[in-house]
């Protein structure tokens, strides 16, 4: 349960709207497959990186058909230069499968059929409903997690915990678009082991600025 008041609360998402008014991903995609793809391949990968193979991939594979017809070798020689590639290569050509054989090729816009691909859980799943589709869930990676809890929004050591006290304390209409404020403060502004508090637009509300 979030420890600070909801008027406080407001003003961090409102000052988070004002600063970046239209957040996103900073993958690089232009359909809910290819953000999918995107998304498996991030998983302990800079976006950088998987940007810098994906512009290659989707040129000659960006649907699961299309990944299927390079099969599992032909898939690594373009993702070969991202981490864990010989794991996320096989979890693809998985995926494209049941995409193919159970959902006309399409990326299905429901929870419980994401998390059945293979290389997908929770927070993939998350980030595919909020950004391809527009569902105001929050796809809590280790930055959230951090902001979460250095932010007094969420008092929780469980990523799953952390999930629903954001959900429960942020107003509907910053719902939508926290997920990516959050993770972009976390990335560029609140980091891990040496947050720029004296830079941040949040210092004066956060319990835990340093000052």
């Amino acid at each position: 349960m979030s420890k600070i008041k909801p008027h406080i609360i407001r003003e961090m998402f409102s000052r988070l709207q004002a600063q970046n008014p239209k957040p996103s991903t900073e993958l690089v995609y232009n359909s809910p497959f290819e953000l999918l793809i995107a998304v498996i391949l991030s998983a302990q990968a800079t976006d950088v990186s998987v940007n810098k193979a994906t512009l290659k991939l989707y040129a000659v594979a960006n649907t699961p058909q299309a990944i299927l017809d390079l099969g599992l070798d032909g898939l690594k020689d373009y993702i070969k230069t991202i981490g864990l590639y010989n794991t996320k290569a096989a979890n693809m050509i998985k995926t494209c499968h049941i995409l193919v054989e159970q959902h006309q090729g399409q990326v299905p816009e429901n929870r419980e059929s994401l998390e059945a691909l293979a290389g997908v859980g929770r927070k993939t799943a998350n980030v595919v409903l909020n950004t391809a589709f527009g569902w105001p869930t929050i796809a809590v990676d280790t930055h959230i997690f951090r902001i979460a809890n250095r932010l007094g929004l969420a008092q929780s050591n469980t990523v799953e915990g952390v999930e629903k006290q954001l959900l429960a304390c942020i107003p509907d209409e910053f719902k939508l678009d926290a997920h990516h404020w959050l993770i972009l403060h976390g990335r560029y502004v609140c980091t891990a082991r040496k947050p720029q508090c004296a830079s941040c637009l949040l210092a004066d509300l956060c319990p835990s600025a340093k000052i």
